[in-house]
């Protein structure tokens, strides 16, 4: 998912990086409302958990592997402002520390990860969430979809990039196919871990959840 240099042009990339700065920098405000002093340090632990676990390779097919984007989970988490910031930080950090995406691409990456795949993602928790009963349970299966679909959301944001500035000579129909069916897998990895640490989350903590404070405030008004 992390593009290397040279991959787009910096025509592209360039735009596109202003337009993740802009809405990191909406982000940053919308952050000091949602998060409170309990919250605020579980936003800190969020991202250092998603900078960890993307260490954490598994294989998909033919040679790929994937690893967790974490946008969907730190969104369901801490919301979806502060989740932006967390993933901002950890790609930040990969790119100037491990060469994990270039630095002509960071302004990609970040708008791909820490902006597409975490408001798209929250997007689908909430609509998820809505259709379930309000229980800890539909919390931790909306935020495994919201994962899930977050995955390749990003790689079409990638694929979209690639068709209005691509270096590369590869059509991007051929790009579309490889980039979509291989996400759909990494996106199942992303569910499981992402249902499984917000069902761990919730077992022990479900007050620091911010999907589920919302959910527990509409159970009290009733």
């Amino acid at each position: 998912m992390h593009i290397p240099d040279g991959f787009i042009d910096i025509k592209t990339s360039a735009a596109v990086g202003s337009a993740a700065v802009i809405a990191i920098a909406a982000s940053l405000r919308g952050a000091k409302a949602q998060l409170t002093e309990k919250s605020a340090p579980l936003a800190g632990l969020t991202a250092v958990f998603v900078f960890a676990v993307q260490m954490l390779n598994f294989p998909v097919a033919a040679g790929t592997s994937g690893h967790l984007l974490g946008g969907a989970l730190a969104a369901v988490l801490v919301g979806p402002y502060a989740a932006t910031l967390a993933i901002t930080v950890v790609l930040i950090i990969q790119a100037f520390l491990f060469a994990d995406g270039g630095l002509t691409a960071l302004g990609l990456n970040l708008f791909n990860m820490s902006i597409i795949g975490v408001w798209v993602g929250y997007g689908i928790f909430l609509l998820v969430r809505k259709a379930l009963p309000k229980n800890k349970s539909s919390v931790a299966i909306a935020a495994g979809a919201a994962g899930f679909i977050s995955v390749p959301a990003a790689a079409a944001g990638f694929v979209l990039q690639y068709a209005v500035g691509a270096t590369a000579t590869y059509e991007t129909s051929t790009v579309f196919t490889a980039m979509i069916s291989t996400h759909l897998l990494i996106g199942i990895g992303e569910a499981i871990i992402t249902f499984m640490t917000v069902s761990a989350v919730l077992a022990s903590r479900s007050d620091l959840v911010f999907g589920y404070k919302g959910n527990a405030h509409e159970l009290e008004i009733r």
